[in-house]
């Protein structure tokens, strides 16, 4: 079974599709399996992540903006691709640095998360995009 998950965002973040993760595997009526997310883009990334407190979301973004800063920083002057913009080389590090797929086990239905997790579309560039994310369940 697979699908494609598109996820609108509106510059930096993280984005949770937890919810239409769920919708899926829960259409699909496979009960016990794996889930492999992969998102199509080179300048995002997927994340399981805490999704209670909202501060947990905006230190994330703080420490990869101070982490990796734009091009147009100086500490940045290294970079040489630059055609994009100077929020694309550093989108693509952000990304490299993180995942572009996620194996999560089902169960019930379900994906197997803790408590209080998420699963988030990472966004490291600073306009909108459509992004594309891949659902496959193996059984």
């Amino acid at each position: 079974m697979q699908t494609t998950i598109t996820i609108e965002t509106t510059g930096p973040g993280l984005y949770e599709f937890t919810d239409k993760v769920i919708g899926f595997t829960e259409e699909t009526g496979v009960v016990t399996g794996l889930l492999t997310l992969f998102v199509r883009h080179t300048s995002c990334s997927l994340l399981v992540q805490e999704n209670a407190d909202p501060d947990v979301k905006r230190d994330l973004n703080a420490f990869f903006s101070r982490l990796v800063p734009r091009a147009d920083d100086p500490s940045m002057d290294y970079l040489v691709h630059r055609l994009e913009g100077p929020d694309d080389m550093p989108a693509h590090i952000k990304a490299a640095l993180t995942q572009i797929s996620l194996s999560i086990p089902l169960a019930g239905g379900r994906p197997v998360l803790g408590t209080w997790q998420g699963i988030y579309l990472f966004e490291h560039r600073d306009r909108p995009h459509r992004r594309q994310v891949v659902a496959h369940i193996s059984g």
